[in-house]
């Protein structure tokens, strides 16, 4: 049997904080009881981590690209092709990829509502299908439905350029005209402009918007991109690091991010979602499933970051309360040849209701590895801890180490 460990990163979004004066002054991580993340960052090792670089407020594509080992700054091309991969629309080097919204519009082109009334599948995929293979000017549009109101346009062809700006105007009022940045992506842009144009051609009079409209619905009429990006050249995951390797995400985003890096993408129990309702006992047991096949999982649990977005610190402290029982179902079954790390991808404070650059905590254990002084799982916790304040990229490297998988360096 081999002595190299098998590796688990459990990612909890969205997970740190600033006070919260509902909760007098401490984050949620402070103010709630967690008895088993506590047991593994007090048997384990313990530290801070700004995921890409201290201060900069990361998102969780750009952290989860940090916390895979890849430099964020180097490799990062927009959030468009890993929206795509993560419904499924994976692109090749060179497509261009957006995050698009299905939204009603007037005959003018201006939105009435951005999210068509939260229009959902089966009627996106009936809609797209209007749409999808469209040619403009020597570029093929493919398109996907995501969730909800959600969807994703690649543009597939020639000399085309991601440096355009929005189409969508993040509110109501009238579509933009996307233009480029560069001279090199003012074609682009055109192409951009005329598959908004053709989209509300296409779907003004659909079957499924009549029908919409019948039932005083607003209808999903036009198809607005935003997020403009490349796929990016990246080295596989199990390449570099001669690993098998898999995602346990409900998330399409993360889920796109971890297959374009080569991750292979788990389906997971219904039960097992992106929202704050999700059954994150469940994903941990699916989680430990894959480890029997793999020899490295990512898991990622939105939920705390859905709290810290809607201002809300009291749901924060009960997923965080929930988190804690995830992990203990993974401390009553621990192999003795895993490594685990427990950390966040971000910040999302409740003061703020986004993302910010605090540093977030992360403990990191394996049977028989050095404790330390850290001993509570938290913001200030786990900054007594040895590991001290490192970087997103480093985290892989510290976890494979401590599995017996690297290399001596030197002599």
């Amino acid at each position: 049997m081999s002595s190299k460990k098998r590796i688990l990163i459990v990612v909890m979004d969205g997970l740190g904080d600033r006070g919260c004066e509902e909760l007098g002054g401490l984050t949620p991580l402070q103010a709630t009881e967690t008895p088993n993340l506590d047991w593994f960052t007090k048997h384990g090792t313990a530290g801070t981590c700004d995921t890409v670089a201290p201060g900069v407020r990361p998102g969780s594509d750009t952290s989860h690209l940090s916390i895979l080992g890849y430099d964020p700054l180097r490799e990062y091309t927009g959030r468009g092709p890993f929206e795509a991969a993560g419904i499924g629309l994976i692109g090749r080097p060179g497509d261009v990829a957006f995050r698009c919204n299905f939204s009603t519009c007037d005959d003018s082109l201006r939105i009435t509502d951005r999210r068509a009334g939260r229009v959902d599948k089966p009627d996106t995929e009936e809609l797209l299908s209007a749409l999808d293979g469209m040619e403009i000017d020597g570029a093929e549009a493919l398109v996907r439905a995501g969730t909800e109101h959600r969807a994703a346009l690649i543009l597939r062809g020639e000399g085309l350029d991601a440096r355009v700006t929005d189409a969508d105007p993040h509110e109501e009022g009238p579509i933009l005209q996307s233009r480029g940045r560069v001279p090199e992506a003012e074609r682009t842009a055109r192409i951009l402009n005329e598959f908004v144009r053709r989209s509300y051609g296409a779907m003004r009079d659909h079957p499924v918007n009549r029908r919409r409209i019948a039932e005083g619905k607003p209808p999903a009429n036009v198809l607005v991109p935003r997020g403009a990006g490349e796929f990016p050249h990246i080295r596989p995951f199990p390449e570099i690091h001669g690993m098998s390797a898999a995602c346990v995400a409900g998330v399409g985003m993360i889920k796109g991010i971890c297959g374009v890096c080569g991750l292979d993408v788990l389906d997971l129990p219904p039960e097992c979602t992106g929202g704050a309702g999700s059954d994150f006992s469940a994903k941990m047991r699916a989680a430990m499933a894959a480890l029997e096949r793999y020899d490295f999982v990512l898991m990622n649990c939105k939920a705390p970051d859905v709290a810290g977005h809607d201002r809300d610190p009291r749901l924060k402290c009960d997923v965080i309360s929930r988190l804690d029982e995830m992990a203990g179902v993974l401390r009553e079954g621990f192999p003795p040849d895993l490594v685990v790390a427990f950390t966040a991808d971000h910040s999302t404070p409740c003061s703020l209701g986004d993302h910010s650059g605090d540093p977030v905590p992360i403990a990191i254990y394996t049977p028989g590895n050095v404790m330390d002084d850290a001993s509570v799982f938290s913001e200030s916790g786990c900054a007594h801890g040895r590991i001290g304040r490192i970087a997103g990229r480093q985290i892989v490297p510290i976890c494979m180490d401590l599995a017996d998988r690297v290399e001596k360096f030197g002599a």
